[in-house]
């Protein structure tokens, strides 16, 4: 609800309100023991500055300003529990899931229970869990593009 749809705050400040962006989301890839959470944030790079201004403030915001609401976790539970069944439809679909339950140490019923456990969440829980995982004054930022045209304020010298 975050970042991880098309509907996520993120998306919907940076792309659909702002039009810097095309698209922008976050993911949380699969590992054992502690997870990067990575924000992909392609924006246009005269607005680069703006656009990291605007990613903090959601971060803030998502742990304490403006806490995920009864209506955004309702529409991620629908999101992440519906579409569940297709995920098992091949092959190569079981396998997959199996292997994650093996790689990641996963009890047998992993998959058996998700729904129950997402649905059972609620806004008090989610918001707990925002406040312990989402650190706005930890983040790391990684920034590319043509720093003369980033770095608004002090811009590089042209090499040469």
């Amino acid at each position: 609800m975050f970042g991880g749809t098309f509907g996520s705050r993120i998306n919907m400040n940076l792309r659909e309100d702002k039009h810097w962006s095309y698209g922008v989301f976050s993911v949380m890839p699969a590992a054992r023991g502690q997870r990067p959470y990575l924000s992909i944030s392609p924006v246009e790079t005269d607005k680069t500055k703006e656009s990291l201004s605007e990613l903090v403030k959601e971060y803030k915001d998502v742990t304490g300003g403006k806490p995920i609401a009864a209506k955004e976790l309702t529409d991620e539970q629908s999101n992440a529990t519906l579409g569940l069944p297709g995920s098992f439809e091949t092959v190569q679909q079981l396998s997959g899931a199996y292997s994650q339950i093996l790689q990641y140490g996963l009890p047998e019923d992993y998959f058996n229970t998700f729904t129950q456990k997402a649905m059972s969440l609620t806004p008090e829980s989610a918001n707990a869990i925002a406040k312990k995982f989402i650190l706005p004054d930890h983040l790391v930022w990684v920034v590319v593009g043509d720093m003369n045209k980033v770095e608004t304020r002090h811009p590089r010298p042209e090499p040469g």
